[in-house]
């Protein structure tokens, strides 16, 4: 949803409100691993998220757009933060996320992405191709949310 107040009416450019999922699950050796998604028509590697609907609350948001984008029904879990940046259109964007694990569900290439990555948390700050999304991810103590979810 885009927040008036743009550049037409004086004021800095459109806002955008977007969320998103880190979403998590443990491997047989107890690791962390995280969904990251790769869009093709981006060519990025990025953490699963989209724009609310007129009206969608945006933990919602959070869940439609994770299983539109993955395959998989989450369950929120935590509260991840915000990452906010200008994005290539020039829009201001600001995207909420949730710390998510699927209850159920798999991965389907699809229009929007077309491959699905569990790397651990060190290795998903090398594959994520923004800087948002590695500050992000920086931030959480995923393995301690998780293990209190009793996975």
């Amino acid at each position: 949803m885009a927040v008036p107040g743009g550049a037409e009416a004086g004021g800095q450019a459109e806002r955008v409100d977007a969320a998103g999922g880190v979403v998590c699950r443990q491997d047989a050796a107890g690791r962390i691993r995280i969904a990251v998604v790769h869009r093709a028509a981006h060519d990025d590697w990025t953490l699963p998220k989209g724009k609310l609907e007129e009206g969608e609350r945006p933990h919602l948001t959070a869940l439609r757009e994770v299983e539109e984008e993955t395959g998989l029904r989450c369950e929120i879990v935590a509260p991840a933060g915000r990452v906010a940046y200008t994005d290539g259109s020039g829009q201001r964007k600001v995207v909420t996320y949730w710390v998510m694990v699927p209850v159920a569900g798999r991965f389907r290439p699809n229009a929007e992405v077309d491959q699905l990555r569990w790397p651990t948390q060190e290795e998903a700050d090398d594959l994520l191709t923004y800087d948002g999304d590695r500050r992000l991810l920086a931030s959480l103590e995923l393995g301690e949310v998780i293990r209190r979810q009793r996975l």
